[in-house]
């Protein structure tokens, strides 16, 4: 009688689970979609407003002036025969182009030259994936089901949830998604190169040379920071910045 009472309690547990993980599976999905709309926090010093409420912080170097009128960065490397961005609907489409000889080495010396620079200063290289679920996406603010969208999604019926990352940033912040990182590691500084994959469906106005297009390639500096003190990340944020202007710096450029 004791195992038949104790039997009966044990479906009636079952019974009972059966509905509150039910209503726990639509608690978690109503609260997740709410959770979407959150927007990230920007940072105080940001203006509020649109392109017009930009301010200019600082002008390094000199923008050089010309007595002739200069060419574009597409009709040079045109005429040089290194980009080739024109004759290729058949091909890639729209907003793709070719990079060849001096072209194609460029890419490489500019990706080695950053990615030396920035193991030089400890940062850890990485590879990531391009082909991500979506929920890695949505926890970087992106959101791969909005219309439109500029997240390439594989075909559904043959890939389940995977998308094509617009930036390695996604990457490595799947490595680190449900992945504890000791207080005294922190912080973590990351780099990679990795293709960035961009549908681009904003078209305010059209792009003009290798601008917006739809495949390129990146390196990536990437943070994890401790929030012991509250300023951590703004202060790798500025070593971040620091690191961008000694590569501008050293590769000649005037930048602001």
């Amino acid at each position: 009688p004791e195992l038949a009472s104790l039997r009966e309690r044990g479906r009636s547990l079952r019974e009972q689970l059966r509905v509150l993980e039910a209503e726990e599976s639509e608690l978690e999905q109503r609260f997740y979609l709410g959770a979407l709309q959150l927007p990230n926090r920007t940072h105080p010093a940001v203006p509020v407003g649109d392109q017009s409420q930009a301010q200019v912080l600082e002008v390094v170097g000199k923008k050089p002036v010309f007595d002739f009128k200069p060419k574009g960065h597409l009709e040079l490397g045109e005429g040089l025969d290194i980009i080739r961005q024109r004759r290729l609907s058949h091909v890639s489409g729209h907003r793709s182009y070719y990079l060849c000889g001096a072209g194609a080495l460029l890419q490489h010396a500019l990706v080695t030259f950053t990615l030396q620079k920035l193991l030089s200063k400890g940062f850890l290289p990485m590879t990531v994936p391009d082909l991500l679920r979506g929920a890695v996406f949505e926890g970087c603010g992106v959101q791969p089901s909005a219309a439109p969208s500029q997240v390439y999604s594989i075909d559904p019926a043959r890939f389940e949830d995977l998308c094509l990352a617009g930036s390695s940033e996604v990457g490595i912040a799947g490595y680190f998604m449900d992945h504890a990182v000791q207080l005294q590691d922190l912080p973590v500084r990351v780099v990679c190169s990795s293709t960035c994959y961009r549908a681009e469906t904003d078209t305010g106005r059209e792009p003009w040379g290798l601008y917006r297009v739809h495949q390129f390639t990146k390196v990536e500096m990437f943070g994890v920071t401790a929030a012991e003190r509250g300023t951590e990340s703004e202060e790798l944020l500025d070593e971040f910045l620091g690191l961008q202007k000694e590569i501008f710096s050293e590769l000649g450029l005037h930048y602001r």
